[in-house]
């Protein structure tokens, strides 16, 4: 395998930082959220009594849902700015905050609104529901929406997502998209912010047909152009470590994709029963201008099966996502931290790093070394450290804490550090090293965790 990659890249300086997006997009959402708060409180005069505060509230609250809906519906869309300058992990997270948010704000709405009716027809409860779901416009719609959308929350629990494939979990997000379609007309049918108000529906029309050409454009479009214009096939699988194997895959142009070590593709492999997920996986070698590399643990179906793919089978990827590359550097020095198969981007950002480079890569035993050979082949050519931390003869695991860290690697506060692992051997060597004096704007992790 190391003679696919036997080229060199001779380190350079260290690549100018850009500053993240991040902040001024929050701005915004925030701004658009209370934009959505300014039509509630211009179309309302006054408020009176308890029905009036409930529906009121089952207003705001369904303004604010339909509002997070296209949020969430946009942070899913791909958008490179967001994936690569922001991180698709951050990205993610904002996902997940924002999918809770959302199911609480209609679980808010349902349930306010569904009680000042039922005080304004001095009707109960349940008598209430039926009316509003059977004989309201487009209700039944929305409600078919909304159980898809609760469905899509509660497999999107921690607890409940740890239980569940990745496969089930990764269908029943699409249906994102279904529920927001069904819910949307009802917005627009009994909103009586947007009634007899163009501007204001004119204005919730371009928020939702943006987000949707969003999709369209990063989700579809850019996916089959790259496709049909790179051409991947598998052209070689290799066994790396005990479960852990390297997938070449080659294709055409491959430059032009703008491809950097430390990013990651979704990769749809259309052979051995793989073509129904997408999943990611980094590249765990620099790209070529012909061939790229991902080495992949068998964790789940999906992965488990790469073993069995034949040379020329197709492949579906989408990308290049990610930000856990040399352009997060801020100084000459960096210390890379790799857990287990969290060495892949890692590898890749070994060989091409600028500056002075130490890789400490944590595994169990010397036998789950993945791509070990190629990790003192790279230390050698560049001059760099490779530090292992494996369990000892009887099993106890090495301790990695600040004190060890700051001993092994001096000067360790000046350092940029690379970590890239499980999510709680990251959480605990983030720990770790803001005990040491490593600032955080100088700690850069991405996380695979779905």
């Amino acid at each position: 395998m190391t003679t696919v990659y036997e080229q060199r890249r001779a380190p350079g300086v260290v690549p100018a930082r850009r500053s993240s997006p991040a902040g001024p997009l929050l701005a915004v959402v925030w701004a658009g959220a209370a934009a959505v708060l300014a039509l509630w409180w211009t179309d309302t005069g006054s408020v009176v009594g308890a029905e009036g505060w409930l529906t009121g509230a089952g207003r705001i609250a369904g303004l604010l849902c339909g509002y997070s809906c296209a949020v969430l519906v946009g942070l899913m869309a791909r958008v490179p700015l967001l994936e690569r300058r922001i991180g698709s992990d951050r990205v993610a997270r904002w996902h997940a905050m924002a999918g809770r948010y959302t199911v609480c704000l209609l679980v808010a709405h349902i349930v306010l609104t569904l009680m000042g009716y039922a005080a304004q027809d001095h009707a109960s409860l349940v008598h209430e529901t039926v009316t509003v779901v059977l004989d309201y416009p487009d209700m039944l719609m929305a409600t078919a929406g909304t159980v898809v959308l609760f469905a899509v929350g509660v497999t999107s629990a921690r607890a409940v997502r740890r239980r569940t494939s990745y496969e089930f979990w990764y269908y029943v997000h699409l249906l994102t998209y279904a529920a927001v379609f069904l819910a949307f007309f009802h917005q627009l049918a009994l909103g009586n912010d947007f009634n007899g108000k163009p501007v204001a529906t004119a204005a919730w029309y371009a928020l939702y047909l943006g987000v949707a050409a969003l999709v369209l454009r990063y989700r579809i479009l850019a996916p089959v152009r790259l496709n049909l214009r790179h051409q991947l096939r598998v052209e070689s699988v290799h066994k790396e470590a005990p479960g852990v194997y390297s997938v070449v895959v080659r294709g055409r142009r491959l430059d032009e994709l703008g491809a950097q070590p430390g990013q990651f593709f979704r990769w749809r492999f259309l052979g051995e029963g793989m073509g129904w997920a997408s999943t990611p996986y980094s590249l765990s070698a620099p790209p070529r201008p012909d061939l790229l590399r991902i080495t992949v643990k068998a964790l789940g179906d999906h992965s488990a099966a790469v073993p069995l793919l034949r040379p020329g089978t197709r492949v579906w990827a989408e990308g290049p996502y990610g930000s856990l590359t040399a352009g997060r550097a801020t100084t000459h020095r960096s210390l890379l931290i790799a857990g287990g198969v969290g060495i892949t981007p890692l590898r890749a950002l070994f060989e091409t790093l600028p500056g002075e480079v130490t890789l400490l890569y944590r595994a169990r035993t010397a036998e789950d070394l993945a791509l070990g050979g190629e990790l003192e082949a790279v230390a050698r050519w560049r001059g760099a450290k490779v530090l292992y931390a494996l369990n000892g003869a009887r099993g106890e695991r090495p301790s990695i804490t600040a004190e060890a860290l700051t001993a092994t690697v001096p000067g360790l506060a000046e350092h940029d550090v690379y970590l890239c692992g499980p999510h709680g051997f990251a959480q605990d060597l983030y720990r770790e090293l803001r005990a040491a004096g490593v600032p955080d704007r100088r700690i850069h992790h991405e996380s695979f965790e779905l």
